[in-house]
């Protein structure tokens, strides 16, 4: 008498009815509306909300790009330094020994021997920071040439400019200064490709 027909029960109304005034869709669910509500709450809506969250996405974005600078992922890599051509120029500085990392050793000599107070001395400590310095840049001209050269061998076709530069600013740091860090040894020889 009080039982509900059976017939009823295994055929559930799932179809919307469009009504005037209707919201054209089934409510939602509690389990829904609670990750609905969760997902507004993580937007920031204030002005130092937004502030906050840039932030702290600016701060894991550097944090990604230190750690790849150490560990040379080329995922987080600055633009700057991605791809095979930019990776061979790190390589290729890497490999060879550079006049320039005599540079500070040197320079510390000639300012020893410049406040030395003997004028021999300080003008041979003059000639060494000039010697030292056109070895560095008839260095750095051999470089250009090579790195050219062996650019157009494995990467023929590609764009070469910027190469230099990047070349000449990474063959004048120190090699354990180098970042992203330096994978070569000096006079290790270089992989065939870098595709």
């Amino acid at each position: 008498m009080f039982r509900r027909n059976k017939s009823q029960d295994a055929t559930p109304t799932t179809a919307v009815v469009d009504r005037p005034g209707s919201k054209g869709r089934p409510t939602p669910s509690r389990k829904e509306a609670e990750a609905a509500a969760k997902a507004r709450a993580k937007v920031p809506r204030t002005r130092r909300e937004q502030m906050v969250a840039q932030r702290s996405a600016r701060a894991d974005s550097t944090q990604s790009v230190r750690a790849a600078m150490k560990s040379g992922d080329e995922r987080f890599l600055p633009a700057r330094d991605k791809g095979p051509v930019r990776r061979f120029i790190r390589d290729f500085v890497d490999s060879r020994f550079s006049f320039i990392e005599l540079m500070i050793p040197l320079l510390i000599v000639t300012m020893v021997l410049d406040y030395s107070g003997n004028a021999y001395l300080a003008n041979v400590g003059n000639t060494i920071l000039l010697g030292t310095i056109m070895l560095v840049i008839l260095d750095m001209v051999t470089m250009r040439f090579k790195l050219r050269r062996e650019l157009s061998r494995r990467f023929p076709g590609e764009p070469v400019k910027g190469t230099t530069y990047y070349a000449v600013m990474r063959a004048m740091q120190m090699k354990f200064m180098r970042l992203p860090k330096s994978k070569m040894k000096i006079g290790q020889k270089l992989p065939e490709t870098y595709r």
